[in-house]
């Protein structure tokens, strides 16, 4: 009763900025759709020349899509949570979407494990990263897609992959160091 409360007087506050000033509207509508290309190909450029580029590059993309494709999909399949376009009226709906399970939010979950990913390796950069996954998370509320849980659930669902993620890819590294040592 808590969670639904919160969910639906969050949904409300965030969704209802929507509709009033068109330039935030498009940058909103950008934010929850297009700026993620922008961190994807970021990660490339920004950590090009670093020494742990190979690492940064595995970790952040590779968690990012186990993230996504793996836990959401068996999430959405387990738990359906309507869209909220689907269940309330009077909503700001700036995007069409499909009618797909909005539990967890994939685009969060995606970008908080891409984001954890980066910062892992850089904490400054990392930073940046995290508040602009906030971003994109808070966005796909404010157009309507998402209800602050979905988006909750798949930042923490993101930085958990990424940290277990980060730390098998360690796991098997030094495994295999201990092998090529010992071999």
């Amino acid at each position: 009763m808590i969670l639904e409360k919160f969910n639906l007087e969050g949904f409300r506050f965030i969704n209802n900025l929507a509709g009033h000033n068109v330039w935030l509207d498009k940058f909103m509508i950008f934010a929850a759709d297009q700026m993620g290309y922008v961190l994807i190909i970021s990660v490339l450029i920004l950590f090009w020349k670093k020494d742990y580029f190979k690492n940064v590059v595995l970790v952040s993309w590779g968690s990012a899509i186990i993230a996504r494709l793996v836990f959401v999909g068996l999430m959405r399949y387990l738990i359906y949570s309507p869209r909220p376009f689907l269940v309330l009226e009077n909503v700001n709906r700036l995007m069409n979407h499909q009618f797909e399970s909005s539990f967890p939010s994939g685009h969060t979950t995606f970008y908080f494990a891409l984001a954890t990913g980066v910062y892992l390796y850089n904490k400054k950069v990392g930073r940046i990263y995290l508040v602009l996954a906030g971003l994109v998370g808070f966005a796909r509320v404010f157009v309507s897609v998402h209800w602050p849980l979905d988006i909750l659930a798949g930042a923490v669902l993101g930085v958990i992959t990424a940290i277990g993620f980060n730390y098998l890819v360690n796991y098997l590294k030094q495994k295999m160091s201990r092998r090529t040592f010992e071999g």
